[in-house]
């Protein structure tokens, strides 16, 4: 049966939930620096690419947040979710 509940959406704030992922691509070539929840390293690795790349000045800052639905009040799931 299907029925219809309310819900809540919004960044994931459980336990051991991660932050946001931050990432850069140069959108020359596509080359990515790595992933992690620290702005500083992707941005470090763009200025050293583009040291080692001087024509390549234009990137993608990329930031994956994760997000989390949970049972509102109303909906029957709400008490097991606390």
């Amino acid at each position: 049966m299907i029925r219809r509940a309310p819900w809540t959406i919004g960044v994931d704030i459980t336990p051991g939930a991660l932050g946001p992922v931050h990432e850069i691509e140069c959108t020359s070539c596509l080359d990515r620096s790595d992933a992690g929840e620290e702005r500083t390293p992707p941005e470090d690795w763009a200025l050293n690419h583009t040291g080692r790349h001087t024509d390549h000045r234009s990137y993608r800052a990329i930031v994956t947040s994760f997000i989390r639905v949970t049972p509102a009040p109303g909906n029957p799931l709400y008490e097991e979710a606390l």
